[in-house]
Formats: C-alpha cells, structure tokens, sequence
C-alpha cells in the first residue's frame, strides 16, 4: 500500500446492482450518513424551536446594522451564500459570507456578525466571534452546545442558539442554517415566516422517503441521478443565484461523499467560458469518438465523459425588477441543455417545486444529497470516514 492510503478502501468501478440490497446498503453505510441525511426535515423543526428559545431580540435592539457577516467554513460557510440568496437582492444591507479566520477590517459596532460552527471549535467561526466582540459589534454563535463557541458568545453576553451534533457537519447543513435566517429575521433583513419552515421540512421530509434506501432505482430519483454520474466528471450548475447556491452545495457533497472532482457554480457565469468544457476532451471530442455498438461497461470504449446536471430554479421573481428577468435564465438553461444534447453529452435536470425561496432551495438540495452518498456506496467508500480529511487536520495541525 502506497503511503498516505491507509484507510482508503473501495472500488474503481461502481456496483450499480448493491444501490438495490437495502441491507448492503446499511452494511457499506455503517457511520449512518443515509440516517442524518434522511433527518433534514427534522433538523429544520428543531433547529426553529432552539432558535426561538434563544434570546434573538436583542438582536434588534440596535436597530437595523450596516452589515451583516457570516463567519463559517464549509457547510457553516454554506449558510451564509443561504441566507444570502433567500434574502434577494433587495435586502436592505449587504449580506457577507466570510470563510477566513477574524472578520473583514471594517467590520465595526454598526454591523452583525454571525459566528456558525458545528463542533463549536472551528478556528474560523471562533476567530470571528473574538473579533466581533473586541470590535464592539453585535454577535451571535450558532453551534455545539457546551462548546468554545457558547463560552466565547457568553463571554460578548451574545445570544447563542445550541445545534446538538447528531450529524456530521456536511449532513448538518438545515440544522445550521436555520437559526442564521431567524436571526436575519429578527433584524428585518429576510422574510421567513413559521408556514414557510413547516412546507420546507415536510419538502424535505417527502423527499427523503422518495430517496430511501429500500426505494429501487427505477423510482428512486437519487439512485437514478447517481448511477447517471458513476464514472463521470459531473458539471453542476445553477441557473439562478438560489439554485447555484444548490449547486456548490452538490459540488461539497460530491467531493466529500464520493470523492469525484467536480466543476460546480453558476450556469451564467459558465456561459462566459466555462461552457466550452462541453467541446473539450471529456466532452464533445470523446463522445465524437464513442462506439455505439460498444458493450457500455467495456473500459477501453468507455472512458471518462462529462455528466451535466442542471439544477433549474423557475423562480418567483417575475415582479422583482432589481433580479435577473426570470425569461433570461430560463432561456440560458434551455440554451446549455441544447448545446449539450448536440454535443451527445448527457443531462440531468433537477427542477426546484414550492412555493417559497427556502422551499424551492430545499427541493434541490435534497435528492443531490443523497444521490452523494448512493455513488460514494456504489463505489464501496464509506460516506462518513474521509481518511484525506482526518490526515489533512493531523498534518495542518502538526
């Protein structure tokens, strides 16, 4: 064994028949990421009722900030581009997701940061909240109880709104992202009302039974979007800002659940360059040169080709005239599956459905979440245990 794979374990090549063994399914799933995945709807109610026992009001007290910071990493850092794209582009302050130790230097006692951290210990979301709370700024943690990030928050006498870690950090993302939109709510930056949380946790909740285990491929929405990508390098993007915020998302669960690179991010940025990928080397020239009588499984005749999943918004910004006409982004999805089809490279779509921003977003994050976790099964790897992420800490921390 070469050095630095200790640990590493799976296949090359994904065993499409395991995604239909519910019981091979549990034994390859042993840390449970199925479970927490399937808990998102869960983690929205309780996440809701934490956040209103949390003294948010003093929130307010100061009136409206100049702006408000979303200090996290990863999935943390993920609430902020939420909060972000559910407030639109007419909230009245700017909203910063901040990913880097400290704050930003102008961050002063006119602005709000937001300290968001699953273990409560990450170097980030700590650096932050000390920051915050030397600046004079108003401050609220979010993360583990009876964690660093509770002391320092108690410490700046800032509300802070315990998330218990049942889950992973990556399987985390509704259980953290909730208290930071009540929070924005609290200063009158984002309308999030209690009919909207209730829609997006059955959303999810609706979701994850369509994506159960014992649910077979055929009608399993997951199952089929993950064995579409097996063996690919998949392209995700979003043609709205709500539904590219879905799409970096996959792109971290891709990454961290089934270790496949990823090419993740905005569909009207791609038009701009990145959409030549479609006639590069795993796009339009490989599958030029592809032999359709060839056996699908034969790997001389297979090789590696670009899988384009396309997440569409449809929106509700038809009267929102500081948005992007709703028409322009539904032409330019329209545009790239066609560019697409005539190149012979293949295209998922995943629709978002509800009938508020927070639902619409939950709608295409949930089947792409578990989709993660069925190619990372297919391929033997477990989703939970990344030995790269454990070393990577041990050596970073040496």
């Amino acid at each position: 064994m070469m050095e630095g794979t200790a640990g590493v374990s799976g296949h090359r090549h994904p065993d499409e028949a395991l995604l239909d063994d519910a019981a091979q399914l549990s034994e390859r799933d042993p840390g449970g990421m199925l479970r927490f995945t399937a808990s998102a709807g869960a983690q929205v109610r309780e996440s809701a009722a934490l956040a209103a026992e949390a003294n948010l009001s003093v929130l307010a007290d100061d009136g409206r900030p100049r702006a408000v910071v979303i200090a996290g990493i990863g999935t943390a850092g993920r609430t902020g581009d939420v909060l972000a794209t559910v407030a639109g582009p007419r909230c009245p302050v700017p909203v910063i997701p901040h990913r880097s130790a400290g704050v930003p230097g102008w961050v002063g006692a006119a602005d709000v940061v937001i300290a968001v951290s699953a273990s409560g210990r990450s170097p980030e979301a700590l650096g932050a909240a000390e920051a915050a709370h030397r600046r004079g700024a108003r401050l609220v943690a979010v993360g583990a109880p009876d964690s660093q990030l509770q002391s320092v928050a108690e410490r700046a006498r800032a509300p802070f709104i315990p998330v218990p870690r049942r889950a992973p950090a990556r399987a985390s993302l509704w259980a953290l992202t909730v208290p930071v939109l009540l929070a924005a709510r609290t200063l009158g930056l984002v309308k999030v009302n209690e009919a909207d949380l209730a829609e997006t946790a059955a959303r999810l909740d609706a979701d994850a039974d369509r994506c159960r285990p014992t649910a077979e491929s055929f009608v399993n929405p997951a199952k089929s979007l993950a064995l579409g990508l097996a063996g690919s390098i998949p392209i995700v993007w979003g043609s709205s800002p709500l539904a590219t915020v879905a799409a970096r998302r996959f792109g971290d669960t891709l990454s961290a659940n089934a270790r496949y690179p990823v090419v993740a991010g905005a569909l009207g940025e791609a038009g701009r360059g990145r959409v030549g990928l479609l006639d590069g080397v795993f796009g339009g020239l490989a599958e030029g040169e592809r032999d359709i009588f060839a056996d699908p499984g034969d790997d001389e005749s297979d090789g590696t080709r670009l899988r384009l999943v396309l997440l569409r918004d449809g929106g509700l910004n038809a009267d929102d005239d500081t948005d992007e006409p709703l028409a322009v982004e539904e032409r330019r999805a329209d545009a790239v599956q066609t560019l697409a089809e005539r190149r012979g490279v293949r295209c998922d779509v995943v629709t978002a459905e509800g009938g508020s921003a927070l639902e619409r977003l939950a709608s295409l994050v949930a089947v792409p979440d578990f989709a993660s976790i069925y190619l990372a099964l297919a391929h033997g790897l477990d989703p939970m245990a990344v030995p790269a992420i454990t070393e990577m800490k041990e050596l970073a921390n040496q």
